[in-house]
């Protein structure tokens, strides 16, 4: 037998570098809302512009720092939202409305940088000519990538949502951490927060857990680390693996290794968009293609085609036709079709992964267009996607964690291993 270790961390919606996320996933969600009140309303613009959801390009990022958020990005939409409004009440959402934290929402400074979206990277996304006498599959066809570059998606039978343990368990603690200091069950803690997870793996079959850490932003007057130990273990750490079945008792358990963590959130550290990659996806284990997701509408393949790498990894999965799959999309910009399709099953598929590669691209619509439509990703859902995890999460909106296409894989696959 061969043993090994996984380790994963998640932060809290208080991390610096989350509140980013989550400030600029809240300006996507609040422009497709108001694009789609106002194509509903019929309104047109001077220039001659009509209000449509399916227009909206927006690539916004946010950066935190003491007492300043700055939002910097290109946008285009025909509505206005206010960023003041989105950010402050963003902030008050986390949990920062307090001077006492360092961070207010009431107070800090809100730089808006924001400006309109490049032409030249439009003619990328947009059909560049009249094509009102195309059907709408043709037109699909004519809207590209917004930009280059490789996806990844992985599913593991490790858990029930086929997500790896070390990440799953840690985003589950994550939120647990948020839930007992949003409820009161824990008020002297503050917004921000880490946990790591480390599981031991005998023949790459999940055992057991080996170690926990949580770090935990805590009020000053809680200076008796026991204290907060002994609330981590009961209040946090139990109820988790409990209700997720895990064996953890053997279990080393860190909280606040360093002792005090009363500094936090963006007074204690800067915070950027786009910086907790590996805690958005898979927390290390199989690849990534390093685009950020936050603050991008749905033509952008960085958070598109990662969700549907992750949808059709899924079901590949859950069909039965391996216990680990890796899929990878790489798009040109201004391309509809991916260059390529690469599916790695780490040798536990019950078929090549060439056949599978095959049957995929039967089964699943891959250009830009298409996974927009058919994940439904022209909805204000993001924000929520903007903590704990894109992946993984049991949520209606988060349409690429669906299993609809098991029966149709295992139809291809049949036909194709003939």
């Amino acid at each position: 037998m061969t043993t090994t270790y996984f380790t994963s961390e998640s932060v809290t919606e208080g991390h610096p570098d989350k509140v980013c996320d989550q400030i600029s996933d809240a300006i996507v969600d609040a422009i497709l809302t108001r694009e789609a009140e106002l194509a509903k309303q019929g309104y047109v613009s001077k220039e001659g512009h009509h209000a449509n959801v399916d227009d909206v390009r927006c690539a916004c990022e946010t950066f935190v720092t003491t007492g300043t958020v700055v939002v910097a990005g290109e946008i285009r939409t025909e509505a206005f939202v206010d960023i003041q409004d989105i950010v402050r009440n963003t902030l008050k959402e986390i949990g920062y409305d307090d001077p006492t934290l360092g961070f207010d929402a009431n107070s800090c400074g809100v730089i808006n940088l924001i400006h309109g979206q490049s032409p030249d990277i439009a003619l990328g996304v947009d059909a560049s000519f009249d094509s009102k006498h195309l059907g709408a599959a043709e037109k699909e066809d004519l809207i590209g990538a917004g930009d280059q570059g490789m996806m990844f998606g992985y599913a593991s039978d490790e858990t029930s949502t086929y997500m790896p343990m070390p990440i799953y368990l840690a985003q589950r603690l994550s939120e647990r951490l948020s839930q007992v200091r949003k409820d009161g069950t824990l008020s002297y803690l503050r917004p921000d927060g880490k946990t790591q997870v480390t599981v031991r793996y005998v023949d790459g079959v999940p055992k057991d857990v080996s170690a926990i850490v949580i770090s935990t932003q805590h009020a000053d007057s809680i200076e008796d680390m026991d204290v907060i130990k002994k609330d981590m273990i009961e209040h946090v750490i139990t109820p988790v693996m409990e209700e997720e079945g895990v064996s953890w008792n053997d279990a080393d358990i860190y909280v606040n290794p360093t002792g005090r963590f009363v500094v936090g959130g963006p007074a204690g550290d800067t915070g950027l968009t786009g910086r907790k990659l590996i805690v958005d996806t898979y927390g290390g284990v199989g690849r990534h293609g390093g685009g950020a997701f936050s603050g991008k509408d749905a033509t952008k393949v960085d958070r598109s085609a990662a969700y549907a790498a992750r949808y059709v990894a899924k079901n590949v999965v859950a069909a039965g036709l391996a216990k680990r799959c890796e899929v990878e999309l790489a798009y040109a910009i201004g391309v509809s079709h991916p260059i390529s399709v690469l599916v790695d099953t780490h040798g536990t598929g019950t078929v090549s992964d060439e056949v599978l590669e095959k049957a995929i691209r039967e089964v699943f619509d891959l250009r830009p267009a298409a996974i927009v439509r058919d994940l439904k990703l022209r909805r204000p859902i993001f924000k929520k996607t903007a903590a704990y995890g894109h992946f993984g999460r049991e949520d209606q909106d988060f349409t690429w964690e669906k299993t609809d296409k098991i029966d149709e894989l295992k139809q291809a696959v049949a036909k194709l291993s003939k």
